[in-house]
């Protein structure tokens, strides 16, 4: 763990454990790969789709977490591979702090186009393979509307060695957008009681790779659901009509000192039914 992985909760952000799960795939792969004609598929992958589930908050610690990946599905040309980030504790149980699971494709970078996996990628596969069913994402059909509209300008640094913004960066970006979209509801409502929000699930799909260039690519945001103690905030990464990401996040209303969910304030909850 690093220092900089921290948010102003003092908790590892969100954004921060797929880095996690990016590492730990990428040794999986690479490091304990049967054979050297297997090792491609650390590198030589795109990501589909991630589904995360945050179950605990992460504090800082000088002791590692341990991250724990396997195999559910093998395809034709795709694989899904499954993580649980944790730490043990003294009586040999788990404090759990998330589960993901991640769709992946071989990928031939020089022509941009997938690839079936050969018979030793699979054979490599299966000794890791638990399988389990896997549960399909649930996107609503994406709006575009103004208060949920984030100009999203690529860094130089969020790009891999393949010249496409990496997997972990989407997350970011999803981030900063729904940012803007809660800081807007709370300056137009004139909200000063706005509450903390933490993140309890966050599913991404990839349509199409994100490139570096100077012109803004567009982030569209809004309010799918609002619950008792939750809402849900759904997005699209667009350049024009051409869909190239999308994100749906649930996030919890949050009471710092008591470490608690809550229910958002009657003026909060009409802030959020006015872009329902």
């Amino acid at each position: 763990m690093r220092w900089a992985d921290l948010d102003m909760l003092g908790h590892v952000n969100n954004v921060v454990y797929v880095d996690y799960l990016q590492e730990a795939r990428v040794d999986m792969l690479r490091t304990h790969a049967r054979s050297p004609q297997t090792q491609g598929l650390a590198e030589g992958v795109v990501v589909v789709s991630h589904q995360v589930t945050y179950v605990a908050p992460l504090l800082f610690d000088f002791t590692p977490v341990y991250v724990e990946s396997w195999v559910t599905d093998i395809r034709a040309a795709s694989f899904t591979m499954a993580y649980e980030i944790f730490r043990d504790r003294p009586d040999g149980t788990r404090k759990v702090f998330l589960r993901a699971t991640t769709v992946l494709a071989p990928y031939v970078f020089t022509t941009e186009s997938p690839r079936r996996l050969r018979p030793e990628e699979k054979a490599n596969l299966e000794p890791y393979l638990e399988k389990t069913p896997s549960k399909p994402l649930a996107l609503g059909e994406p709006k575009r509307l103004e208060d949920g509209h984030f100009p999203l300008f690529v860094r130089f640094s969020d790009v891999d060695a393949y010249g496409h913004v990496n997997n972990v960066k989407y997350f970011e970006y999803f981030q900063e957008s729904r940012l803007a979209l809660m800081k807007r509801l709370r300056s137009h409502n004139d909200l000063q009681d706005w509450p903390s929000v933490v993140v309890a699930q966050t599913d991404v799909t990839y349509h199409a790779p994100v490139l570096a260039r100077a012109e803004p690519y567009d982030v569209w945001s809004y309010v799918s659901r609002l619950g008792t103690k939750s809402m849900t905030i759904e997005s699209e990464i667009a350049d024009g009509d051409v869909r190239l990401a999308r994100g749906q996040v649930t996030l919890v209303f949050y009471d710092l000192e008591s470490g608690t969910s809550v229910e958002p304030s009657p003026q909060v909850r009409a802030a959020v039914e006015s872009v329902l």
